[in-house]
């Protein structure tokens, strides 16, 4: 457990960006084209779509994409006007940005850096955060909310997506309770080596306190919510909520 776990999840997201990881695959010209046009849409969660109306006017807009590298969400946005930037501590994400910005023309700010520590940026900087789930490669996510607070304008949105803990209970053909929550490699050795050996990265369940709590300690209203699941397996097979979505304001 002596390197910095950040630093092992950025490397290990980086193999599955190569690996053909889903998350980690740019939308086509087509897609930019048709968002281009007014037909878009964007995930927080693995598979419903963000409502329209929990956005703010894209035109123009200063948006962050916190964790949010990856070439799918920020070419949409600025498909659409907007001013985008993304933060993300894989290399290879970021490099997907670049390659959907470099194709379609249009700039983008990219920022290699880790969420765990103080986000590079001035209070007030940004109109919206997009923030895909991906808080799970992370042990403390109050910082994380009390840095997206700094860093919006009043009156500002963040829209934010999480997982419930559930997927962390199962075994990977998800029949079998194997796991204690909360699940915490830097917690449990066995747990910690198991994770490097699978090469699951290092990562955490959160509690509803931990996600909507402290959203709402950090200043939040939250304003709306949904629940999703896997998309795939046999949690999704029985319908399983196992994550969240929220739209939340600064005032």
């Amino acid at each position: 457990m002596n390197e910095e776990y950040t630093n092992i999840n950025s490397k290990i997201i980086d193999q599955w960006v190569k690996s053909g990881w889903e998350w980690g695959i740019p939308i086509t010209h087509e897609d930019f084209l048709k968002a281009q046009n007014g037909n878009w849409s964007v995930l927080l969660t693995p598979t419903k779509y963000v409502p329209k109306d929990w956005f703010c006017e894209l035109r123009s807009a200063k948006i962050l994409g916190l964790a949010s590298g990856g070439g799918q969400q920020m070419p949409i946005f600025s498909a659409l006007g907007a001013d985008c930037t993304v933060l993300d501590y894989s290399e290879k994400q970021l490099e997907s940005e670049k390659l959907v910005a470099e194709r379609e023309g249009y700039h983008i700010e990219l920022v290699k850096a880790d969420m765990t520590q103080i986000f590079p940026f001035e209070e007030s900087s940004f109109d919206l955060i997009f923030h895909p789930v991906s808080n799970c490669y992370v042990e403390n996510v109050d910082h994380i909310w009390k840095e997206c607070f700094r860093v919006l304008k009043k009156g500002g949105i963040l829209l934010a997506g999480f997982d419930n803990g559930f997927n962390y209970i199962f075994d990977e053909n998800e029949s079998i309770i194997e796991n204690k929550l909360p699940f915490n490699p830097l917690q449990d050795k066995k747990l910690y080596e198991k994770s490097i050996k699978n090469d699951w990265g290092i990562q955490f369940s959160h509690t509803i306190e931990e996600q909507i709590g402290g959203q709402l300690k950090a200043g939040f209203t939250i304003l709306d919510i949904y629940q999703d699941t896997n998309g795939v397996g046999k949690l999704h097979e029985y319908n399983v909520p196992t994550f969240y979505a929220t739209k939340s304001l600064k005032n």
